[in-house]
């Protein structure tokens, strides 16, 4: 039922049987969003969503619970898992689809094109210029420009990249960060361009336009 008025509305619905069909599903087709139900066969929704957030390719994927449980406590669990709207059911369809609505908008902006200084970045074609040049980034060193194109001048540490760019539960030495770093800025220092990757000693790397020694 809520598949066909979803459709009848105008969204292309694909549903799937349980959590771990899900992920398959999600890894494969990577759809503009999802509705889960908190009480999947196996791999409920909560630990679904979890899994999700962990996936470094689907962690930004808009997510919606959909659960029989009003329980406050529920409510924490859910977001806390990662979900970005929790719904009680039953709950009506115009309360569902306007739900949808917000969280795609409040997602289509991220893919508004990126600029800081000379560089551009288009979220969308994952397009990277520099002063009108095409740079080639491998896909770890573009993830991190998102991240400090997003947070202009905002220092983050070894281990806040590594946490945002990895997630949770993968191992990755420390030092793998400055690996890529200096990729980074190989990638996208030109010659005689300003270096756009400042190193802030004992603190972590920024994204910053003001004149500086390059760092390793």
């Amino acid at each position: 039922m809520m598949r066909h008025n979803l459709e009848q509305r105008g969204y292309r619905i694909e549903t799937v049987p349980d959590g771990e069909t899900a992920l398959e599903f999600l890894e494969t087709v990577r759809p503009d969003a999802a509705v889960l139900d908190w009480m999947l066969p196996g791999l409920s929704g909560v630990d679904l969503s979890r899994r999700i957030r962990n996936n470094v390719e689907l962690r930004d994927l808009p997510l919606i619970l959909l659960t029989a449980r009003s329980d406050e406590h529920d409510t924490i669990r859910a977001l806390d898992a990662g979900a970005d709207d929790y719904l009680v059911k039953p709950c009506s369809i115009d309360t569902l689809d306007a739900r949808l609505r917000a969280l795609l908008r409040r997602h289509q902006s991220s893919y508004d094109v990126l600029s800081f200084a000379d560089i551009t970045l288009d979220p969308e074609t994952h397009r990277v210029e520099r002063a009108g040049r095409l740079l080639s980034l491998g896909p770890t060193e573009y993830k991190i420009l998102d991240l400090l194109i997003r947070n202009p001048r905002k220092v983050f540490s070894r281990e806040d990249l590594l946490l945002r760019i990895w997630g949770k539960n993968i191992h990755v030495e420390i030092r793998t960060i400055d690996v890529h770093i200096r990729r980074l800025r190989r990638a996208i220092n030109g010659k005689d361009e300003i270096d756009l990757v400042r190193t802030v000693r004992a603190a972590g790397y920024a994204l910053d336009d003001a004149p500086q020694v390059s760092g390793d």
